[in-house]
């Protein structure tokens, strides 16, 4: 199958559409769960897809080190290794630019890392970027590029969003075309509109068949990180997926489907889950509070997860009490069924004209909870 994206219906700026690609298809808008080295973090991929998720995430740099492309490639590639025969995206380790800042040196070739692992060097390019996630057999490869800090001066911002744009174009020519594949491109420029409007142009030249918006929820602001995504989707291609990168909590997901993105993922929901915080349709909850040792009820009425149609929240508030390992992953597999019944809900919503008053009557259920 070639790699498309095809819009099936629209709501304001919101889009609701469909990737096809040789892993197969996924509805947008679309929350991915991050696998960083893999696994998503305690659950199984058994477990991943009963939540409905359709894209799971790997990273470039931590499979680098380990097991290593070549180890992956020899255990049947990413898909079969981790028994994801479906959509792999993988973030080609630009994030890690920024948050091993201290570990790392930057000049026009790439970027040269000190493992955080045991100390040993690497010197990561855009072309070896390029050809890990190719032995790796993502889907979706990313562009490499700089996530640069916030906050940063302009001329920081300028001088690492041009350089990450030299570094697309020398992502792009590396890139091998294979059916059903695809390569994203990454618009940078922190939180200064001209440069991300500089950034996407140079990117559509490029021709990639998706783009993201990096560089953001790096502290920010949500509000600042919406006035950046209101700035660059002007400039990016109306019939190509729009991604944007490490976004976010429930509440940020409504907010940039209404701006016009596609595609989200970030670990706030598996970690929360491992942290015994709760997404629920009435709200956040804390399962280590002492309120729910003794409730009987499900965390979520509303919510068919394996947690929530076997389980008390009491049992839950035990497990989280005593440390056992099944509270983690009976969250987690809630948490990710809550956010891919939000993407869900907002699909249906723009499908039938009223997603403007799905976003009003989901938030007021999380402003005014129930309980």
């Amino acid at each position: 199958m070639t790699f498309s994206f095809s819009r099936l219906a629209s709501d304001g700026q919101a889009r609701c559409g469909r990737i096809h690609t040789a892993h197969g298809t996924a509805e947008t808008p679309a929350f991915m769960a991050v696998g960083t080295v893999g696994a998503v973090k305690a659950i199984t991929a058994d477990g991943v897809r009963a939540t409905g998720t359709e894209i799971i995430l790997g990273n470039t740099y931590h499979l680098m080190l380990r097991p290593g492309a070549e180890r992956v490639a020899a255990l049947g590639g990413l898909h079969r290794m981790t028994d994801w025969p479906g959509i792999i995206l993988t973030d080609s380790g630009g994030f890690q630019v920024m948050s091993l800042a201290q570990l790392r040196s930057i000049d026009e070739t790439g970027a040269t890392f000190r493992s955080h692992i045991d100390g040993s060097a690497y010197h990561l390019t855009p072309e070896f970027s390029t050809e890990i996630q190719h032995a790796l057999d993502a889907t979706i490869t990313m562009a490499f590029d700089e996530c640069i800090q916030f906050p940063a001066s302009y001329e920081e911002a300028a001088t690492s969003m041009r350089r990450s744009m030299r570094w697309a174009k020398r992502s792009r020519a590396a890139f091998v075309p294979r059916k059903g594949y695809a390569q994203f491109g990454i618009v940078q420029g922190s939180v200064y509109a001209d440069l991300r409007a500089e950034s996407a142009k140079a990117l559509t030249q490029l021709g990639f068949e998706g783009y993201a918006i990096g560089g953001l929820a790096v502290g920010e602001g949500q509000t600042a990180m919406l006035e950046t995504v209101e700035a660059t989707v002007p400039y990016l291609p109306n019939n190509l997926p729009r991604y944007l990168m490490g976004v976010g909590t429930p509440d940020d997901l409504l907010s940039a489907i209404a701006r016009g993105m596609d595609m989200f993922d970030c670990v706030i929901p598996t970690r929360a889950g491992r942290t015994a915080r709760a997404y629920t349709s009435r709200g956040v909850r804390n399962l280590r509070n002492a309120r729910f040792a003794k409730e009987v009820d499900p965390l979520d009425n509303a919510c068919g997860c394996i947690a929530c149609s076997r389980h008390s929240s009491g049992y839950l508030h035990h497990l989280f009490r005593c440390g056992e390992m099944l509270g983690p992953m009976l969250l987690t597999a809630h948490n990710l069924t809550y956010y891919q019944k939000l993407m869900k809900g907002a699909r249906s919503a723009i499908v039938d004209g009223r997603f403007a008053e799905f976003v009003r009557s989901t938030r007021k259920e999380w402003v005014n909870p129930h309980d």
